[in-house]
């Protein structure tokens, strides 16, 4: 039995519109919070993640210029 192209469309816009349902309430979930307070979470969670280690922030090629190391090495 083949569908009708008609319940094909409007399977298709029930869709659409479910998006842009799930789109709405999550952009006005992000809306919700005052500049000031969302300043102050982000800080917090800052605070919470703790100082970054040296490794993480130093050039990948290393200070005294040797090579990468997710280079392939010399061609």
């Amino acid at each position: 039995m083949r569908p009708s192209w008609k319940l094909v469309g409007m399977a298709g816009l029930a869709g659409v519109a479910a998006t842009g349902v799930v789109v709405a309430r999550r952009r006005r979930a992000q809306q919700d919070y005052d500049p000031a307070e969302l300043r102050e979470r982000l800080h917090r969670r800052l605070e919470d993640a703790g100082p970054q280690t040296p490794a993480a922030t130093a050039d990948p090629g290393g200070a005294d210029g040797g090579p990468d190391p997710g280079s392939p090495g010399p061609a």
